[in-house]
């Protein structure tokens, strides 16, 4: 209540009670008070006189608008012209109430707060509708790049097999190093296209499947996703380094987080630079009791600066040595968004490449105030 005599609150208060509402009310007569009020009591209506020492019931109109609350606005004054009163309403004032007819305030409370809810609930949809149009678009979108790209990227190998198929009935010379030749480009192809069909099923499988939260042990996981990148070429010649901090429990979705730091430790590893004496993958990760923050860093060939904004974009391959589909970084951003969590991406080119991942923990339950 904004009101500066205290008389007139405490007979405001009783015609409230009398109608048996329950509340717990504020009485603030300043400009400083009125603010604090809103920022700290944070009330679910605002009963407001017009004249104040100080400052008007308008200028509190103003003050109340800034907050961006969501509660009604009541004018509850003595006589004003019907010219000030409309005037309030069109300021954004909810309604207006005399103190000579204080036996309408309750009637007035209750249609304000039921305005009010109707108004919430309908700017909420328009905002969810319009959040859902935006999806709808990206996946319309996604899904014709979606089955261009992902035909292309099946029949590519496909092609390449039953060629060398072809090759291989007609040509005469069937000597041990053209038959191995040949089943190696047939090896290749086939790994192509398995590489992709993963990255189909990832990506299917993060768009359609909840989260399943499990316990997480970080020096598993990210040596796992290590050892399974063992067999590609050159990475015997990478050293590695681990740095896990975890003494408290982590709990998210194990293959979710998995899929993440397996695609980019796999990138790591693919695009290592040869042409040097040491190369290195640099893994830490440090459990916080709300999230963990996981960097991932390697001295390879790196990524040209004008690539870095679209690197997580479908599709997009910053490098010529990319021989995938161009959905593992993408697919590695939808299930850290999924998670709820962020990723940073910067390189130098020739130099390094730093992958920075920050994932909630989902043992923690935020606290509802």
């Amino acid at each position: 209540m904004l009101e500066d005599q205290e008389e007139d609150a405490v007979l405001i208060e009783r015609v409230l009670q009398r109608e048996n509402l329950r509340f717990a009310s504020l009485r603030v007569d300043t400009r400083e008070d009125f603010s604090e009020a809103l920022r700290q009591f944070v009330p679910d209506i605002v009963l407001s006189d017009h004249s104040l020492p100080h400052f008007n019931s308008l200028q509190a109109l103003e003050i109340f608008k800034s907050f961006q609350l969501t509660c009604p606005f009541i004018l509850v004054t003595g006589a004003v012209s019907e010219e000030f009163a409309v005037n309030c309403l069109k300021q954004g004032a909810d309604d207006y109430v005399l103190k000579s007819n204080l036996s309408r305030l309750p009637k007035s409370i209750d249609s304000a707060l039921r305005q009010r809810e109707y108004e919430n609930n309908r700017i909420t949809q328009a905002a969810l509708l319009v959040h859902q149009n935006k999806e709808l678009l990206k996946i319309n979108k996604e899904l014709d790049s979606f089955v261009y790209s992902v035909s292309h990227n099946l029949r590519s190998p496909l092609s390449s097999v039953l060629g060398v198929v072809n090759i291989a009935k007609m040509d005469a010379c069937k000597s041990a190093e053209t038959v191995d030749h040949y089943f190696q480009i047939i090896g290749e192809s086939i790994l192509k296209l398995d590489q992709t069909l993963k990255e189909i099923l990832d990506y299917s499988q993060n768009v359609r499947t909840e989260l399943e939260v499990d316990e997480i042990d970080f020096n598993t996981v990210i040596q796992d996703a290590l050892n399974k990148m063992s067999y590609l070429d050159g990475a015997g010649k990478i050293q590695h380094t681990l740095n896990i901090q975890q003494s408290i429990p982590f709990h998210s979705d194990f293959h979710r987080v998995s899929i993440i730091i397996d695609n980019v430790v796999s990138n790591a590893v693919r695009y290592a630079d040869p042409s040097k004496v040491l190369q290195v993958i640099e893994v830490s990760a440090e459990v916080h009791p709300t999230f963990v923050s996981i960097e991932i860093r390697d001295n390879g060939i790196g990524i040209a600066g004008k690539h870095l904004p679209n690197i997580f974009d479908m599709f997009f391959r910053a490098t010529e040595r990319s021989e995938g589909a161009g959905l593992g970084l993408y697919i590695v951003k939808e299930m850290v968004e999924k998670l709820k969590g962020t990723i940073t991406m910067t390189s130098v080119r020739y130099e390094q490449t730093i992958v920075s991942l920050t994932i909630p923990n989902k043992l923690i339950t935020p606290r509802m105030f």
